[in-house]
């Protein structure tokens, strides 16, 4: 090292200046940054998808239709049956002549109107029939159709009305033609 000269300084090679290149123009096959959702085919889809909802609506709700349907002819039946079988005991009673049964086959409305001794003396003063027909319950009325056949063969038309009992639910006799 001399004394007396400058120091030297060693600089590093400057780097060339920056040049600025443009991207390439888009082209075929070239993917925007965000796509846009596709949208040939989009109506189809959705009424497609509209059409099956309202296929499995249709379906399930005239399933639940057919179901109450079938509930209600159903229930109809059983409330006949049951009818029949009580309009036939509280009749079949009163034909053989046993009072005190055909009493107590009333609903407790008819008991209330009338004691057991005016039951059985309006009874045995009224013709006796021989055979009778019992038809469909009126689910509105509550009455069944009665046909009444006596011994000359006359033909009475008449209708039974029928009570609940609030206890069991069953049905009972609360009139015959009155």
């Amino acid at each position: 090292m001399t004394y007396g000269q400058p120091p030297v300084e060693y600089a590093a090679p400057a780097a060339p200046p920056a040049v600025f290149v443009p991207p390439p123009p888009p082209g075929p096959g070239v993917h925007p940054p965000f796509p846009a959702p596709p949208v040939e085919g989009r109506g189809r889809r959705i009424g497609l998808g509209f059409g099956i909802g309202g296929g499995i609506v249709a379906l399930v709700c005239a399933g639940g239709l057919a179901a109450v349907i079938g509930l209600g002819v159903a229930m109809t039946g059983a409330f006949n049956e049951q009818a029949h079988v009580v309009v036939g005991k509280y009749l079949d009673a009163v034909r053989a002549g046993d009072y005190d049964k055909a009493y107590g086959q009333l609903c407790q409305e008819a008991k209330d109107r009338e004691s057991l001794a005016e039951f059985r003396e309006r009874v045995a003063r009224e013709e006796r029939f021989t055979a009778y027909r019992i038809g469909d319950l009126d689910l509105v009325s509550g009455e069944v159709p009665v046909d009444l056949t006596y011994s000359g063969g006359d033909v009475e038309h008449t209708e039974a009305q029928l009570g609940q009992n609030t206890s069991t639910g069953a049905f009972e006799v609360c009139s015959l033609g009155e």
